[in-house]
């Protein structure tokens, strides 16, 4: 099994589906984690899982649309072990929804969290990743980027704004820095509980339960970015059901 033993690693959107699973794995693994999230009653239940399971977890009450909030996390991890290996920028919401519903409110709501939220976590954990001489930036995106459909354009769109700058920060991070993008299809969470519409609530949840992969699947793959040699870095990875078009 592959060992992860004091690796400091921070988790936004931690208390539950992907960065939950991803918690749990990396925990088991030897990680030690800072988790971050909205709801504290979710984080103590999880720190107190992992604790209790012989594992290692710290947690602040996150909300990446904030800046300071992204600051504090990162700046938890460094009060208490002194470094910060690596952030998972996880945190995300996806109410799609048609053009025509005009649903500003929930387009602003995706551009501060799934775009903005990323960026806050970069300007935190930059200068700290710069000064130690390491540093890996894992940033779930999604598969929506990869095929545009009806509905998702706009969730769509912020997914592939990090996905660029990404890219870019991979270019200008040297060769002590990593960067990995992970893109998930569709995987069995709540992700459909922030969406308003009643039928598309509804497809999406039937579709979700008739082919979503668990997400243990792309704690998995996140896990395989984060072992590689320090000297390797995992660009993209692209998790699906095998059964999603």
């Amino acid at each position: 099994m592959a060992d992860n033993t004091g690796k400091v690693v921070a988790i936004t959107g931690a208390s539950s589906g992907i960065g939950e699973a991803t918690a749990l794995l990396l925990a088991g693994r030897g990680a030690k984690l800072v988790l971050g999230a909205r709801r504290s009653d979710r984080l103590e239940a999880l720190a107190t899982r992992i604790t209790a399971a012989g594992g290692e977890a710290i947690y602040a009450v996150t909300d990446v649309r904030r800046r300071d909030d992204l600051a504090n996390l990162v700046a938890l991890a460094c009060d208490r072990h002194g470094k910060l290996d690596v952030l998972v920028s996880n945190a995300g919401v996806g109410p799609i929804s048609f053009f025509d519903d005009l649903c500003v409110d929930e387009w602003e709501e995706m551009i501060d969290v799934n775009l903005k939220g990323f960026l806050y976590g970069v300007a935190a954990a930059l200068p700290v990743f710069r000064k130690q001489g390491f540093g890996h930036f894992v940033t779930v995106l999604s598969t929506a980027g990869l095929r545009i459909v009806p509905q998702q354009g706009v969730y769509a769109g912020t997914k592939n704004a990090v996905r660029t700058i990404s890219e870019a920060l991979r270019q200008e991070a040297g060769d002590k820095l990593r960067v990995t993008g992970v893109s998930p299809g569709f995987v069995h969470t709540d992700f459909a509980e922030t969406i308003k519409d009643p039928g598309s609530k509804a497809a999406v949840i039937a579709k979700r339960d008739r082919i979503a992969i668990p997400p243990e699947a792309i704690a998995r793959g996140i896990a395989f970015a984060i072992e590689q040699p320090a000297n390797v870095d995992v660009g993209d990875i692209v998790i699906r059901p095998t059964a999603q078009d």
